[in-house]
């Protein structure tokens, strides 16, 4: 049901492997287990986790450039963004920068096999390092003042429909509107 619910959603955005198809079914699957014990998500039901979860994440990855690049998730959570754009895109390399503990040995667990992520359990603003994006969602914009404009020359983020402050320190190219939901947006923001 997964991968042809995710297929559907899909249609005219993006085209995955079955192998890349049964990664992401893969980590829906171990997600719901690790749930019951760990809180990553309040959104377990499969159509819902498909197109807030799977859907907005490869929405995403779809409109990156395609040379391959080094990528951070920051406030990684369950892996959204991060997971779903290093499965669509195997030639980047995409860090999952996670702080809380428990839930960055989950991505450790979900990403093994996955030889383009790598999870660091730390705070972003901690990260003595450079990538060429930094991606997020479901981070406020207060959380993420502190070490986006540091980490990355350009910023891709989901959110809702609250314009990214200037404080930032992004010039931030008009939103695009998420196929599946009101109110719901890609951003991306180049430093300044």
């Amino acid at each position: 049901m997964f991968p042809e619910l995710l297929r559907e959603r899909l249609v005219g955005i993006a085209e995955l492997s079955a192998r890349q198809f049964a990664s992401l079914e893969a980590h829906y699957r171990l997600l719901l287990r690790w749930n019951q014990t760990l809180n990553l998500t309040t959104v377990t039901v499969l159509e819902e986790a498909v197109e807030r979860h799977y859907c907005e994440s490869l929405f995403l990855g779809s409109k990156l450039p395609p040379e391959p690049l080094t990528i951070a998730d920051i406030g990684s959570g369950a892996g959204f963004p991060g997971f779903p754009v290093a499965v669509l895109r195997p030639d980047c390399s995409v860090t999952l920068v996670e702080s809380h503990q428990r839930k960055a040995v989950f991505l450790r667990e979900a990403s093994r096999g996955l030889a383009n992520i790598r999870v660091l359990s730390e705070r972003a603003e901690a990260l003595d390092e450079s990538f060429d994006r930094a991606i997020s969602r479901a981070v406020s914009y207060h959380g993420l003042a502190p070490a986006l404009k540091r980490l990355a020359k350009t910023a891709d983020i989901l959110t809702g429909v609250e314009d990214p402050p200037q404080t930032l320190g992004f010039d931030w190219q008009p939103p695009i509107p998420l196929p599946w939901a009101r109110q719901r947006f890609l951003r991306t923001g180049h430093r300044r």
